[in-house]
């Protein structure tokens, strides 16, 4: 229960005398304090009282944790607030990027690198060597790119702040761990969301 409830509540007890703008009389600090401090139960076990509190904070991070996933911004953290940041999502997850391939590139590659073969451990190396420079190019090209992008839809410096390297980490993301999800799919088709049974 929030202070304005019940100092709704008190308000809407009373008569009525002494009408204001508001259609109610202020309450009186002591019954406010009151109202307020009944509106707060703890159990008298400490053991209870601390379980408790972990399934609310349970229950909260649950509830922050399905509206982040659904892509509500309502939800989102600071870093990733905004319409700065909303803009940026939607540029990288338009686009595909040598960056979001290279975990699991990197995984094959450590997997060659187990065959003890010594043409194929220096066909690996060279490859390995090749796709690090990709993505090394590949992530200063989508910032020159990103930062264009950006000084043309929010011309104000401090709007943009953060907002390259932000891309930038993105990017270098597996398309389908990125928090908050991508609303855009890569060509720039809009994802349809998933409804649940």
């Amino acid at each position: 229960m929030s202070n304005d409830e019940t100092v709704d509540e008190i308000g809407a007890n009373d008569s009525g005398k002494g009408e204001s703008g508001k259609g109610r009389p202020t309450p009186k600090r002591k019954e406010a304090e009151s109202a307020r401090k009944q509106g707060i139960t703890v159990p008298k076990d400490p053991k209870a009282a601390r379980r408790a509190a972990r399934d609310r904070d349970r229950e909260a991070r649950a509830k922050s944790r399905a509206g982040l996933m659904a892509g509500d911004p309502a939800y989102f953290p600071r870093r990733d607030a905004g319409p700065v940041k909303a803009a940026v999502r939607d540029y990288i997850d338009r686009r595909r990027t040598v960056g979001e391939f290279f975990v699991p590139f990197a995984f094959v590659v450590l997997l060659l690198g187990l065959v003890n073969n010594p043409t194929v451990q220096t066909t690996v190396v060279y490859v390995w060597t090749s796709v690090l420079l990709l993505v090394v190019l590949d992530t200063i090209l989508v910032g020159i790119l990103l930062g264009r992008s950006l000084r043309k839809e929010f011309p104000a410096k401090s709007d943009r702040k953060g907002a390259v390297s932000y891309g930038v980490l993105r990017a270098l993301q597996l398309r389908r761990f990125r928090i908050p999800p991508p609303r855009i799919k890569a060509g720039g088709k809009p994802v349809t969301p998933k409804i649940k049974k």
